[in-house]
């Protein structure tokens, strides 16, 4: 039998790729990858395909014929980036193999429809609006009210979203993020929502509070929370860079409480039965969590790594095995739960890379557990809003919260992206 892992490429999958491939070998199976511009892919899997993954039909039929290449039956059909959810549930729905339905898989990108279902569950949220036009915009923000946020309908990564305090700055900088909020998802199978919403983009009102993500895993409609990592800078605005998490939270009882009931009705009103989520609240001064939005896939980036350090649960293999058809347990023992956090590194502008400095010294450290650079030297780098990914991570063990937050500084100080 065969793992097919549908891919959007990304550099910080490595050992996501690593861990599936593991495990899908383990049981004596093979493990291939269907992406569009194949680069380190091949190191990890026993086939490399190429479909043009930006065009969901397309990819699904490539996918069958694939199916039909392939001399083992495919058994299932994972994804590690949000951009490839939809197609893998629509592939995985043509092959009739287990997954989210491609109506789910479908909502868990389009924020408008995850707002809206989100309002059937009940669940505290923004207000929120959608507007095609500077007129429209200053119109529904009357309603959403100052502070707000813009952002695109089928974003990731806090690319192209801002926060804006005044008609007046609506007014300046509406255009350039509706425009970029769909010119620069143009790759993603979604981007066939522009005309269906006009190309328009979500107003949503600015909270106030602290960022979490919540690491859950659903298994026939059961709720289990693995992980909560905090965001401990504040992301006040005007962009909202993820640059630092770190796990276990320190929020604590009723709020906790309500966090993990959210996100069970985040799964609800999505319709998501099984696999892997990742949910994002901000927790206003009172304590109220407010869902910002719910991904039917695995944190990106190193919450992988850091969930797996912190926890023992290997969300990898879980997800892996589940897709061919095994069983998986997930539990998490408290007594075994670490300080774990990380960092998310920019450049200092956009530009060419010049040099990364710092490596070395960080590897050296023994509560280092990972540094990652995902490009390379010359090459031409973009910084917030316009990315949607960092340029590298580091990932770092400690004894107390206290101390995660004093190494994140210190690795902030040595880690340097240089740009000319």
């Amino acid at each position: 039998m065969t793992l097919l892992i549908l891919h959007t490429r990304t550099a910080s999958r490595r050992k996501h790729f690593a861990k599936a491939v593991e495990t899908a070998h383990a049981l004596g199976h093979r493990a291939i990858v269907v992406v569009e511009e194949p680069s380190w892919e091949g190191e990890y899997v026993d086939e490399v395909y190429t479909a043009p993954t930006g065009d969901l039909r397309a990819t699904v039929a490539r996918c069958v014929e694939i199916s039909q290449l392939e001399p083992e039956p495919i058994a299932g059909v994972i994804a590690f980036v949000e951009h490839s959810v939809p197609t893998a549930a629509a592939v995985a729905a043509e092959l009739g193999l287990p997954s989210i339905s491609v109506d789910t898989a479908e909502k868990s990108r389009d924020k408008l429809s995850m707002r809206q279902a989100f309002e059937k569950v009940g669940i505290s949220q923004p207000r929120f609006a959608l507007a095609s036009t500077v007129e429209e915009a200053l119109e529904a923000a009357e309603s959403v009210a100052y502070p707000l946020v813009m952002k695109p309908i089928i974003g990731g990564g806090s690319m192209f979203v801002r926060r804006v305090d005044t008609p007046e700055e609506l007014a300046e900088h509406f255009e350039d993020i509706r425009e970029g909020a769909w010119a620069g998802f143009d790759y993603d199978p979604l981007f066939i929502l522009k005309s269906k919403y006009s190309e328009g983009i979500l107003l949503e009102e600015f909270l106030p509070g602290n960022e979490i993500s919540v690491e859950s895993y659903v298994q026939d409609g059961v709720t289990t929370v693995v992980a909560v990592h905090d965001k401990p800078t504040p992301m006040d605005g005007p962009f909202f860079e993820e640059t630092f998490y770190a796990t276990p939270t320190v929020l604590a009882g009723a709020t906790l409480a309500k966090v993990e009931e959210y996100t069970a009705l985040a799964h609800q009103g999505l319709d998501i039965a099984q696999g892997a989520t990742h949910t994002e609240f901000r927790v206003a001064p009172s304590g109220e969590p407010y869902i910002l939005e719910t991904g039917a896939r695995l944190g990106g980036g190193p919450v992988y790594q850091s969930v797996l350090l912190s926890t023992g649960v290997d969300m990898v293999e879980v997800l892996t095995k589940v897709a061919l058809g095994e069983v998986a347990d997930v539990s998490v023992d408290p007594a075994r739960v670490r300080h774990v956090g990380f960092s998310l590194h920019f450049g200092e502008q956009p530009g060419e890379l010049a040099a990364v400095e710092g490596i070395d010294t960080l590897e050296d450290r023994d509560d280092v557990a990972e540094v990652m650079i995902y490009g390379k030297v010359g090459d031409q780098i973009d910084v917030p809003p316009r990315v949607w990914q960092a340029q590298g991570h580091v990932l770092f063990t400690g004894d107390s919260r206290e101390e995660i937050v004093r190494k994140q500084r210190e690795v902030n100080e040595t880690l340097r992206f240089r740009v000319r």
